[in-house]
């Protein structure tokens, strides 16, 4: 056998045909005779060829009880199969065609015309095969790609949760009163998010978001109180109204503040959030919030949302002119709020889950 050739079964009951059939074929191909459907298989069990000819009338198994065989069968079932039949009708070369076979030869067969049709059908199978081959080799080099890309994406993010950490680190250095603020208010952001997705009214708008660059932005919405002089923001009792004016700043301070970092960097949709963050956790269902005097729904979700949690983390936080309310005395005083100051939907969301914001607000 010739490992360069390729290699073609010929299976007839006919040893004429057979003997004719090899003649013919052999100074190209390997060829295996076989003279029934029961020998063919047998031999598949020790060599799959690259084409099979295969006779339809043949006795105990007809071709095409045969080729039903070969293609329910996964090992053997793209193997491509030729009929060769003396019946000359369109009846039985569409019921050929039909089960799985590539191409129906009447014989007696013309031997140029019979090595022809068998080359430039194998010409056929070989280009598939190549075809799969590198479709297969383009699909993983898309999925080592998407996977590169996936890990290259989570590096940044995690430098860019890294950077936003140390810098809301920051921000609290210098307002040590209200240590562990960001992160807290970014467990409550999460929670009440979560809990908002599946209301009816809210879930097609947050169902839009990507829900981990609003958490980021979370942490930024106090980035302004970077430029509030430390007398004022560490202050022991209460402040004067020119003082409070001054803290109100913070809002206006932290949108330069994101716009700087905007005008630097192509990544904005984040810092879209940051912005919505810091511009309106301040501003008031009833419309008497700062900066803007936003009212009702014309105050971005995030903004409706972080008001909540910024206000409930101040109520349950000791600070230099109050000691903490309890979680109880929170949730009551955020409850008669509700259409003044918050959201009266989000109200009832936090309501709802109230006790998983008490868990997180408990001392670690």
């Amino acid at each position: 056998m010739d490992d360069n050739k390729k290699t073609v079964f010929l299976v007839d009951d006919d040893i004429v045909n057979l003997t004719a059939g090899n003649n013919v074929l052999s100074a190209v191909y390997n060829v295996f005779t076989v003279n029934s459907g029961k020998l063919l298989f047998k031999m598949l069990e020790k060599r799959v060829p690259d084409l099979i000819l295969l006779d339809v009338e043949m006795p105990e198994m007809n071709g095409y009880e045969t080729i039903e065989i070969l293609k329910k069968d996964e090992s053997s079932a793209d193997i491509p199969v030729i009929f060769l039949t003396a019946k000359n009708d369109g009846d039985n070369e569409l019921k050929g065609l039909t089960l799985g076979a590539i191409d129906y030869i009447v014989k007696p067969f013309i031997p140029s015309l019979l090595l022809k049709r068998i080359e430039v059908h194998l010409l056929v199978e070989s280009q598939k095969k190549e075809l799969a081959l590198q479709r297969n080799e383009l699909l993983n080099f898309n999925n080592n790609l998407q996977k590169m890309v996936e890990e290259k994406t989570e590096t940044v993010v995690e430098l860019q949760n890294a950077v936003m950490n140390t810098f809301a680190e920051l921000i609290e250095c210098r307002d040590d009163v209200t240590g562990g603020h960001i992160g807290r208010t970014q467990r409550y952001m999460n929670v009440l998010i979560s809990a908002t997705k599946t209301h009816p009214l809210y879930c097609d708008e947050i169902g839009k978001w990507v829900i981990t660059l609003i958490l980021q932005s979370a942490q930024l919405h106090d980035v302004g109180k970077i430029a509030i002089k430390d007398v004022i923001l560490q202050k022991a009792g209460k402040l004067t109204e020119l003082e409070y004016e001054t803290i109100k700043e913070h809002v206006a301070f932290g949108e330069i503040v994101i716009d700087r970092i905007m005008s630097n960097t192509k990544e904005q949709e984040f810092l879209k959030q940051a912005k919505i963050m810091v511009s309106t956790h301040h501003e008031r269902w009833d419309g008497l919030g700062y900066p803007n005097k936003l009212k009702g729904k014309d105050i971005p979700l995030q903004g409706r949302m972080m008001a909540i949690v910024d206000v409930y983390d101040a109520l349950v936080s000791d600070r230099p002119y109050k000691k903490a309310f309890s979680h109880d005395e929170a949730v009551r005083m955020i409850a008669e709020s509700s259409g003044k100051q918050f959201d009266p939907d989000l109200v009832d969301v936090f309501l709802s889950t109230h006790n998983v914001f008490e868990e997180i607000s408990k001392p670690v």
